[in-house]
């Protein structure tokens, strides 16, 4: 038991008043300058000592850089090539400007009996097509072509060839990029260089003039299916022309084809396939082919 008179000094706020001056707490008697309730005394002596020890907790630590710092798994090293346009490391070179080695006639898989000469190639249109002796899944490709400067006729009888992406059979089975003159040689838009034939109009027309050569960068992601044969992926590119982006990230209908809708069918890793036209005009020529597969 308190002794007699002993007084204790207590700061006290209710309600969200601060009441001044205090209260006195006597064990004889207890008086104050204001009417406060006894309930908000005993609240404020509850609650002083437990914010009391709020105010003393620590605070969170403060973020670091390092938490959003991811360090594997690391990138592998691939050596350049000496220039922009030369073959990287982990390239597949499949023309170097020596022979078609690399090459088959798509026809029957015999030799590709397009002309060599001058670290080129030119197209042979009596021989037919011509496709790698490899095949490939998802990959990037270069590959650089020049249409002759003495190119003659007009629309899509002037220059005309096709790099096919994917070559799913014979003939001009598969997804193709298209291989034109389209320097001052109006066609249908989804026809002309850069365009991915019958499907999607280039971004931009970034042709060189005939005589110069032209160069293709292709990102291409091969479709995938389901056991059932239906897509599970679709196919999709990003091609830049000359270094102008012409295609972006484009998703494929189905296989391109000259008359109907797009469709797909099933297949799996194919070769890529360079087309001889049938048109009257001059052949091209290729040059500096390489491939990096992509995982």
């Amino acid at each position: 038991m308190c002794r007699t008179g002993r007084r204790y000094v207590v700061p006290v706020s209710c309600g969200g008043n601060v009441l001044s001056p205090v209260w006195y707490i006597s064990t004889t008697a207890m008086t104050n300058r204001f009417h406060v309730p006894a309930a908000c005394l005993l609240a404020t002596l509850l609650v002083a000592p437990l914010a009391a020890q709020q105010a003393q907790a620590p605070t969170a630590p403060k973020p670091s850089p390092k938490e959003t710092e991811v360090w594997e798994p690391e990138p592998r090293v691939v050596t350049p090539g000496s220039t922009p346009d030369a073959a990287p490391a982990d390239a597949i070179v499949l023309f170097g400007g020596q022979n078609l080695d690399e090459w088959v006639n798509a026809k029957g898989g015999g030799p590709a009996g397009w002309t060599v000469a001058d670290g080129v190639f030119t197209v042979n249109k009596p021989v037919g097509n011509i496709q790698t002796k490899r095949s490939f899944s998802n990959y990037q490709l270069h590959i650089e072509w020049r249409v002759p400067a003495n190119i003659t006729g007009k629309d899509q009888g002037r220059g005309n060839s096709g790099l096919f992406l994917a070559s799913t059979g014979g003939g001009d089975a598969g997804y193709e990029l298209q291989i034109l003159d389209s320097y001052n040689n109006r066609t249908y838009a989804n026809g002309q260089a850069g365009s991915i034939y019958k499907q999607a109009i280039p971004l931009a027309n970034a042709m060189r003039k005939p005589g110069e050569w032209n160069v293709y960068d292709v990102i291409w992601t091969a479709p995938v299916f389901n056991a059932d044969g239906s897509v599970k992926s679709s196919a999709r590119v990003t091609v830049l022309h000359n270094g102008v982006l012409v295609q972006n990230n484009y998703e494929f209908k189905g296989e391109t084809v000259y008359i109907g809708p797009p469709t797909y069918k099933a297949h799996g890793a194919t070769p890529i396939k360079l087309q001889a036209h049938g048109d009257p005009s001059e052949p091209l020529s290729f040059r500096n082919i390489w491939l990096r597969e992509l995982k």
